[in-house]
């Protein structure tokens, strides 16, 4: 039986009114009949809005905020039932409740309190929140019905080496104590993009364009944040991006509301699969969910971000330099957007509801290096199973054909040095000469890149 946090509470009474449609507003919840109705699913989102708006002023300065007034709501209801006598037919609702959730220990539909600790938490939405998987199926669909009505996907995004950069102040290297005296005002944070939080002993940069993309992004994608760092520090991230609460809401997932540690996963989030695309410097925080996911460039403005992947080289900051507001990461990755959410609307024939966003990602990377025939040299260590390695894998998603031998179709060799007989092979027969680079550029970039651009140097010998 399908129920609804609203139009199958067992009473009606206007606390178990305001404390079931709270919940449900939250959830982006309604009846299935609610459902066939876009006019009354929009309303419903507007509503919703205003309620994050009037309820969760305080939420990114006190995560745990909304949870004793959902608490005393809750017990003031139930008190309230306990002293006046339920009716026969809110008795037998009650009796058949087949709980699509919890709040603490107690059913957010029938109060009744519950032992079982099954189902998955959403700690995001509201502290002590535990919806059964039943009621995670129907909140889904429910919700994928009313996106894909309104032409929208699902959006993850990562924070750190993606959206922005943060470090602790006690890791700024010399060269970056400038940046100390050009930081921006926290008063109004939509105008600036260096902010110093010194309640955090730590400074944060926001990626170039950063604002444009999720204003833009927006209108294509119902966004979350997912972040491995803890709650108090994905709520002050969001707050610098999102000042006005209009792009993520309370959709904003630290690694304290995950289910598998040191992992990401869909699981929490209320999107099916399906529609979901992930934005992330990490593949392997994505186990599960690869076909989702879109390789972010990795945003190393501070030094200990070099530091910390072992790069040694000169941060952007500390070359007085960064990434281009016209055609860095971000401006690359919203055109892919755009073409993955113009081929899963537009292009793709027949039913909405059966079309996958994974296959529309493996399509759009089919097309990068088609038509490219690679041979690889000096890149795989000795006795390397080669079609194992990344690289390769690498080359094959974007379309590439990987060949172990020479012969007249091949396009390109790939090496690390122009001394070798396949590399010498290629300059004799007028074939591209290339390093690895080119491959992980046309990665990241979702379009071939120039050969001239990745010229191998011969080695020399010592």
């Amino acid at each position: 039986m399908q129920m609804s946090l609203v139009t199958d509470s067992p009473v009606h009474s206007s606390s178990s009114d305001d404390f079931a449609a709270f919940l449900d507003a939250s959830l982006d919840s309604g009846s299935s009949e609610e459902a066939e109705d876009s006019d009354q699913l929009e309303t419903q989102r507007v509503k919703r809005r205003k309620v994050d708006k009037m309820e969760n002023t305080e939420e990114l300065q006190d995560p745990t905020s909304l949870a004793p007034s959902l608490e005393q709501t809750a017990a003031k209801y139930w008190e309230r039932q306990h002293q006046t006598n339920l009716s026969e037919e809110a008795s037998m609702k009650k009796d058949v409740c087949t709980h699509p959730g919890s709040f603490g220990e107690m059913c957010i539909l029938c109060g009744q309190r519950l032992d079982a600790d099954s189902g998955v938490t959403f700690g995001y939405i509201h502290k002590g929140l535990r919806l059964e998987n039943d009621e995670i199926v129907r909140l889904r669909n429910t919700d994928m019905k009313n996106l894909l009505r309104h032409k929208k996907l699902y959006l993850v995004l990562d924070l750190d080496h993606t959206l922005l950069n943060s470090t602790q102040l006690i890791h700024m290297s010399p060269q970056e104590e400038y940046l100390k005296s050009q930081t921006d005002s926290l008063q109004d944070v939509s105008k600036g993009s260096l902010f110093m939080l010194s309640f955090m002993h730590m400074m944060t940069k926001l990626r170039p364009f950063v604002r444009a993309f999720l204003k833009e992004a927006s209108e294509l994608f119902e966004m979350y944040i997912y972040t491995m760092g803890d709650r108090a520090y994905a709520l002050e991230m969001a707050k610098l991006l999102d000042p006005q609460r209009e792009y993520f809401s309370s959709r904003v997932i630290s690694r304290d509301d995950g289910t598998h540690r040191h992992q990401k996963g869909l699981d929490v989030v209320l999107g099916q699969e399906s529609a979901v695309l992930i934005l992330d410097d990490t593949e392997n925080a994505w186990t599960k969910h690869k076909d989702n996911l879109i390789l972010m460039e990795r945003y190393h403005f501070f030094a200990s971000s070099c530091h910390q992947f072992g790069f040694n080289c000169k941060s952007l900051s500390e070359l007085k330099n960064d990434e281009s507001e016209t055609d860095g990461a971000l401006v690359t990755i919203l055109k892919v957007l755009r073409r993955v959410h113009g081929m899963f609307f537009d292009e793709l024939e027949g039913n909405l509801v059966d079309r996958d966003v994974r296959q529309v990602l493996k399509t759009i990377r089919k097309e990068v290096l088609k038509g490219c025939k690679l041979v690889f040299s000096r890149v795989f260590p000795t006795g390397f199973q080669a079609d194992n390695h990344l690289l390769w894998k690498m080359a094959e998603g974007l379309g590439a054909s990987c060949l172990k031998e020479l012969d007249p179709s091949v396009t390109h060799v790939v090496s690390t040095d122009a001394g070798t007989e396949k590399s010498r092979w290629a300059v004799k027969h007028k074939k591209f000469l290339v390093h690895p680079q080119w491959i992980e550029a046309a990665n990241y970039l979702w379009q071939k890149q120039p050969e001239e651009n990745f010229i191998v140097n011969q080695t020399k010998n010592p």
